[in-house]
């Protein structure tokens, strides 16, 4: 989609951003379809659970799909997309702060907002399916409460409570607007500047679509289309699937394609297509798990007659990267920060960080609550350390990329700059000019050295690249 035209469907969305509920709002029994979205909202909010992770299983059995999966998936998502707006409404159409309210009945309560704020579901529909929930999970004094506190909800719709409930300095409002913690919003507004803020944090508050990858000797994109997937934007290796389930297809249930965003693909590609002079056989993915980066790799290092090791700390992570690779990439469980091998090993080298992930909230919307400030500093060092192993692991005249899912200034550019002050032998390469050479649709990724994806410019997560070649 073209900026201007991307721009033009995120603006005010946060002001109004109802969602038409399929044809057909038909019963299942028990309404196991909003039954289904509560307990993944229960268990992200009581047991750290990931809804893209325990959604698809919970669908799958519960035996829901079509348009139950559909209703159901835009429930989780939307609710927790939302969580910051209806707790602010929820605040004013309750006798006591939503903090206060035990955590099944508030999951609940946010679940029936969202019905009667962001969808088309009629209020009446909305209230009493949500009551009756209540009333099967917490009781029938917790089911009056409900009914009490979501009718008076009704009495307006999203724009009219928006002009109560949004406070008037400017980062209150964005935060309550577009329900991000105000902490959140400040960082992505020094990343992104204030100008484009709003369409930002519009862009986090929608659905992505399903991209997928064809894995390098394993598939092409040209098989993708035959099983209904469209050109994507700018990796050429990508297609776009505009719906069903990703895991029917057989490309991707046999492995030889998966579903990863183009920013994701993107920053592997542009590690692949820098240069370099003399040995480029043996490439390292430093913190490969759960291994979509590293499938990719795998597959253009197999093209070059080179082999790929992939590398994770934890042992379940390093199984999912084990499946997905081709058979000679080598899979180690090792910390990143105490390397298994001798310095200068590898020509290649990619270090994708742990972070916050502020980058992927539109797929992950759950982690804008989870995180805080602190977990940007606890996260800082080992950032910093893995960008040295992997600086240490390369050969000279070989290079690094790093990479975070993150647009936060303290988890890119300033991990760099702060390793780099003491390094005299890297010298940063421009990898905007690489990635343009590798998608040449590309613009908007700013002015260099480093290279910063957006959701709303390039339709993929906020993807952050450097690529560093060790000179000495």
């Amino acid at each position: 989609m073209p900026e201007q035209r991307r721009r033009s469907a995120h603006r005010n969305r946060g002001h109004d951003n109802r969602r038409p509920a399929p044809k057909a709002q038909r019963r299942t029994p028990g309404d196991a379809v909003r039954r289904a979205a509560y307990d993944v909202l229960h268990a992200v909010e009581t047991r750290d659970a990931y809804a893209n992770l325990l959604l698809p299983r919970v669908l799958r059995e519960r035996g829901l799909s079509g348009r139950d999966a559909a209703l159901a998936t835009e429930l989780t998502y939307g609710t927790l997309r939302g969580r910051g707006t209806y707790d602010a409404i929820l605040d004013l159409c309750s006798d006591r702060p939503v903090a206060q309210i035990d955590a099944p009945l508030r999951d609940l309560l946010r679940l029936g907002v969202h019905q009667l704020m962001r969808t088309r579901i009629p209020a009446h529909a909305a209230v009493s399916t949500t009551v009756d929930l209540v009333r099967s999970v917490a009781g029938p004094g917790q089911a009056k409460f409900a009914n009490a506190v979501l009718r008076r909800v009704t009495g307006r719709d999203l724009p009219g409570w928006l002009v109560i409930i949004a406070p008037e300095d400017e980062l209150g409002r964005l935060s309550v607007t577009y329900s991000h913690p105000r902490w959140v919003v400040s960082a992505l507004r020094d990343a992104v500047g204030g100008e484009e803020i709003e369409d930002l944090l519009a862009a986090d508050n929608e659905r992505p679509g399903v991209t997928l990858v064809a894995r390098p000797g394993r598939a092409s994109v040209e098989e993708l289309y035959d099983l209904g997937a469209g050109p994507a934007a700018y990796s050429p290796y990508a297609a776009y699937l505009p719906e069903g389930d990703p895991g029917e297809l057989a490309a991707v249930r046999e492995g030889r394609a998966g579903v990863q965003d183009e920013g994701s693909q993107l920053v592997a590609l542009a590690l692949a297509a820098v240069p370099v002079e003399g040995s480029d056989s043996v490439w390292l993915d430093l913190c490969a798990g759960p291994g979509g980066k590293a499938a990719l790799l795998s597959g253009l290092a197999g093209g070059r007659d080179a082999r790929l090791v992939a590398c994770d700390v934890q042992p379940h992570r390093a199984e999912l990267v084990r499946k997905v690779v081709t058979d000679d990439t080598a899979v180690l469980v090792a910390d990143g920060t105490r390397p298994a091998w001798e310095p200068g090993s590898f020509d290649r080298v990619l270090v994708d960080v742990p972070c916050t992930g502020l980058g992927a909230l539109r797929r992950r919307p759950e982690a804008r609550w989870r995180r805080t400030p602190q977990s940007v500093a606890e996260l800082g060092p080992i950032q910093r350390d893995l960008l040295r192993t992997a600086l240490d692991s390369v050969r000279p005249g070989g290079v690094v990329a790093y990479v975070t899912c993150s647009p936060h200034l303290a988890e890119t550019r300033v991990v760099v700059d702060d390793v780099l002050r003491s390094r005299e032998d890297v010298r940063r390469l421009d990898s905007v000019d690489v990635l343009t050479q590798v998608a040449p649709r590309l613009s908007g990724l700013g002015a260099g050295p480093y290279a910063q994806f957006w959701p709303h410019r390039h339709g993929t997560d906020a993807m952050f690249l450097a690529l560093l070649r060790r000179t000495s």
